[in-house]
């Protein structure tokens, strides 16, 4: 083929995949990690605001996916997640009262988790 020939190259259809939300969030948690994946309810000012309109907020595993997260909460409190949403918390720099003078705090990983209307999460 010439670089400005006429000519042109068929492009190959692929093949649409179907991904069924439901097996992949049920398969996350097959082997009981739910609780691996989500590690603590977070509570701050903000989360306990949101609680109110339905969004839940936990500390997640850095490796954690929204399906997994998903699964893990289906699993643990028996509720259905509408939404999810990951936000990753990067590591900073904090002063120390001691020696060194200067400490990291770690990187940390939250989600989101959007309830429908009528749904809700006790933690105590």
């Amino acid at each position: 083929m010439a670089i400005f020939g006429k000519s042109q190259k068929t492009k190959k259809e692929k093949k649409d995949k179907v991904v069924l939300k439901h097996r992949a969030r049920t398969a996350a948690t097959v082997n009981g990690t739910a609780h691996e994946i989500i590690r603590a309810p977070w509570f701050s000012e903000k989360a306990l605001i949101m609680t109110e309109k339905g969004v839940y907020t936990f500390d997640v595993s850095t490796r954690a996916t929204k399906a997994a997260v998903a699964g893990a909460i289906k699993e643990i409190y028996n509720v259905e997640p509408r939404k999810i949403r990951i936000v990753n918390l990067p590591a900073k720099r904090k002063m120390m009262r001691t020696k060194r003078g200067i400490g990291t705090r770690a990187a940390r990983r939250k989600a989101y988790v959007y309830l429908n209307a009528g749904d809700t999460i006790q933690f105590a």
